[in-house]
């Protein structure tokens, strides 16, 4: 067992014997632990800081708590799940909650209503949602409805900007639109008011390029793996799904999975009713998923599959490769995403994404803005 492991198990008091953390990430796994199991000490009648037993005089301590802020739990939180597998994140959540009294979170309303509504938190609750009492749902469903709200805001001016249609390189609009003049039609078009005298053209009517609007529909099924690892991607994906599902361009058909697979293209256009069902957790069957899409597609020449995952695959990985094959060879376009969120910082399984990219599958991890301009890229012929 490395160094490092062993400061895990023996926590504070490692510092007597062992050296230091190897890596910067490894001092932020022991404070991401202590934060939590430090408690063990205090219940005890230890000093918070490990140093000795209680002193004469001193108020008695209390059994462990988690009694700083909750916006500190909420970071917290959000730590354990980035440095920690999913396996461990799970225990130590048990722990926080059987153990040590995290339950405000999921059981006050009160403390829920006073906290900011972030993405941060939206993504504790989702990753607790399987405990939380049923008196603080209406708590969860402000802070989703806050920033699935503040998510559309933003984007929905970029993606839309993206998929409402690309320029007609061939037909000419009336509308002078700035971003769409088109010089060389310009000069073809007034060559006969040339000015000899001044040896000038003279722009009797400017050409505009004209905005191209799809009449017939592409298909687009976004498949959504709702693993725990996956919650800022499920989160964008509901919200570019809202988005999607307003569009006439675009037939939208919205699927998530872990080890079983749901269609949910009947709440794809509220991103709220859609959070609030979803079950992050659980095992991972990519292929079953991805079968899935290839069931309800219509017209494989005119579909698109997005899949959103880490691409940790629970089952065969030879079933997914001949899966995603089928696809490519059945003339269907597929995106893999290792990432769908603001950031677009992976982590994924690269063995398995290349694999796929073997198979005819790009490969990326992508902003929903970058998503937008990649469909409206795709979808352009």
């Amino acid at each position: 067992m490395s160094t490092d492991r062993w400061r895990l198990v023996l926590g504070r008091y490692s510092d007597q014997r062992l050296p230091p953390p190897s890596s910067v990430e490894g001092a932020r796994r022991e404070q991401a632990l202590d934060y939590l199991y430090g408690r063990e000490y205090a219940g005890r009648g230890s000093r918070p800081d490990g140093q000795g037993q209680q002193g004469a005089g001193q108020p008695p301590l209390g059994p462990g708590s988690l009694d700083p802020s909750a916006p500190t739990i909420v970071d917290w939180l959000g730590e354990v799940r980035e440095l920690f597998p999913v396996e461990t994140v799970e225990i130590v959540e048990k722990h926080a909650l059987d153990r040590y009294g995290l339950t405000e979170l999921v059981s006050d309303p009160e403390v829920l209503a006073r906290l900011e509504p972030s993405q941060e938190l939206l993504a504790t609750l989702l990753s607790l949602k399987g405990q939380l009492d049923p008196r603080v749902l209406g708590e969860v469903r402000r802070v989703v409805r806050r920033v699935v709200d503040d998510l559309r805001r933003r984007l929905e001016t970029e993606v839309r900007r993206s998929l409402a249609g690309r320029l007609h390189q061939h037909r000419h609009s009336p509308i002078p639109v700035t971003t769409a003049f088109d010089p060389r039609g310009t000069i073809r078009a007034n060559l006969k008011h040339f000015d000899v005298e001044r040896q000038q053209i003279v722009v009797a009517s400017p050409k505009f390029f004209e905005r191209n609007t799809r009449r017939i529909p592409w298909e687009v099924v976004l498949v959504v793996d709702q693993s725990g690892s996956m919650v800022g991607s499920v989160i964008h994906s509901a919200v570019m799904a809202g988005i999607l599902a307003g569009l006439p361009s675009y037939r939208l058909k919205l699927v998530v999975f872990d080890t079983s697979v749901v269609d949910l293209t009947e709440l794809a256009g509220d991103p709220v009713e859609l959070l609030m069902t979803v079950q992050l957790g659980g095992g991972t069957d990519i292929a079953q998923a991805v079968r899935y899409a290839e069931q309800v597609i219509e017209h494989p020449h005119r579909a698109v599959v997005v899949l959103v995952t880490d691409f940790c695959e629970g089952g065969s990985p030879a079933a997914l490769v001949s899966a995603v094959r089928r696809l490519v060879e059945g003339r269907v376009t597929t995106i893999g995403l290792a990432a769908l969120d603001g950031t677009a910082h992976p982590h994924y399984d690269k063995q398995m994404a290349g694999a796929l990219a073997d198979a005819g599958m790009e490969i990326a991890a992508l902003t929903p803005g970058q998503l937008a301009e990649w469909l409206a890229r795709v979808t352009a012929r």
